[in-house]
């Protein structure tokens, strides 16, 4: 019934990374109305409250926006969806490369790594 959480990142958070992914899929359109506070707590197995901590956060960021009295709602804003899905790819690229140097991956083997494990030979 509800999600698995990490630990180490409070849930709030965790649990904009994924509104933000299904975002960026596409899961969740421009315009798509979230789910309700309760209804959101009920499927994340969270507290509402946590809840609303994420919708805040989300809409500091300015992915969501709130309208009294109707709810929720992804921005219509694109650019502000293609900023996101930008700075998402650049946090799990520099997350990958930082990784990689930590074992001591030299640049041109991590390419080759990369290139070949995209071609699906690795």
């Amino acid at each position: 019934m509800g999600d698995q959480f990490q630990a180490s990142k409070p849930i709030y958070m965790q649990i904009v990374s994924k509104v933000q992914q299904q975002i960026i899929r596409g899961d969740l359109q421009a315009g798509s109305k979230l789910p309700s506070v309760r209804e959101m707590a009920i499927q994340s197995g969270v507290n509402p409250n946590t809840i609303q901590r994420t919708y805040s956060e989300l809409e500091r960021t300015g992915i969501v926006l709130t309208k009294r009295g109707q709810g929720t709602f992804v921005t219509e804003e694109h650019g502000v969806i293609a900023a996101l899905k930008r700075e998402m790819q650049d946090e799990v690229i520099h997350s990958f490369v930082n990784s990689m140097k930590e074992l001591g991956v030299p640049p041109e083997q991590l390419i080759q790594k990369l290139e070949d494990y995209l071609e699906g030979t690795s």
